[in-house]
């Protein structure tokens, strides 16, 4: 069973006999339906069916003989409601099955950002009408969680958010300069990474690190699209999933700038989420791309 189905509400189904039943309702009671064709020929199939707002489930395969369906992968799903990045995006196939996994150097994090694709049977589409990736206009990041807490906001004279917009530029343009092997601009930032560790070793023997890190975006575990995050909480909104009757809270969030939203079940969820208030946690990270 899918390790982040719980997320969007399904928490208590039985691995065999309820989770069979479900992808069977899916596929025979599906929202929306996309057929696409991949690079070798083969129809591409993907099902979908929403179970609270912008949440749901995809079931993806293909039609074999006599029209039956044949099943290869399934995914729950959370609909990015705001445009997270309009860099350059990689995509790039998984070897076992017809998923893709995208990569995206965001100069606001500083690293790259790598994420499921889940509109599958859209970039197939765009495939089929030789459109590649440089006609991708936008992304929309979009991630589940299985853990998280809200955590209170630190609060900062105008003066020093003004700083900090200055240091975010100057470490923007100098990431863009080393991307393109301006040499100063590596040392600068080697030296900027340097000083940076031994303020935060410095100030952490005397404060809370959650008052000396206001956000954070960085790889957790082996998972290539797994990550650890502080994000400040922008809005946020409660829903029921309509199969289960289980309680989620979407989250808009905001972490260097970039927009991503998150969806968690609200019982995994710990503390009373506000705009202000900061969430951190441990997301399965995933995008939907957009065309010209």
């Amino acid at each position: 069973m899918h390790k982040y189905l719980k997320a969007i509400g399904f928490s208590v189904l039985n691995k065999n006999d309820d989770l069979e039943v479900l992808l069977t309702d899916i596929v025979n009671k599906y929202d929306r339906k996309k057929v696409a064709f991949t690079d070798d020929g083969r129809q591409f199939v993907e099902f979908t069916k929403e179970y609270s707002a912008d949440t749901g489930i995809k079931v993806c395969g293909e039609y074999i003989k006599n029209d039956e369906f044949r099943m290869e992968y399934y995914f729950p799903y959370l609909n990015g409601s705001q445009i997270s990045s309009t860099e350059e995006i990689i995509i790039e196939r998984k070897s076992d099955k017809e998923a893709y996994i995208c990569a995206c150097d965001d100069m606001r994090l500083g690293i790259t950002l790598i994420f499921h694709l889940i509109n599958t049977g859209d970039y197939l589409e765009a495939k089929n009408k030789k459109l590649d990736d440089r006609h991708i206009a936008a992304v929309s990041l979009s991630a589940l969680s299985n853990e998280g807490k809200i955590i209170l906001p630190v609060l900062h004279s105008e003066n020093h958010v003004m700083e900090r917009q200055k240091k975010v530029q100057k470490r923007t343009a100098l990431i863009m300069a080393a991307r393109n092997g301006d040499e100063e601009a590596i040392e600068n930032l080697t030296a900027d990474d340097m000083n940076t560790f031994n303020e935060v070793s410095d100030r952490a023997k005397n404060e809370d690190l959650y008052s000396i890190v206001d956000n954070c975006f960085m790889p957790y575990g082996f998972g290539t699209d797994i990550y650890s995050i502080i994000a400040d909480i922008e809005g946020f909104e409660e829903s029921v999933n309509s199969y289960t009757g289980e309680e989620l809270c979407k989250l808009n969030l905001s972490c260097n700038d970039v927009n991503i939203d998150v969806c968690i079940n609200k019982k995994d969820l710990l503390g009373e989420p506000a705009v202000g208030r900061r969430f951190k946690g441990i997301i399965w990270l995933q995008g939907e791309v957009m065309y010209r």
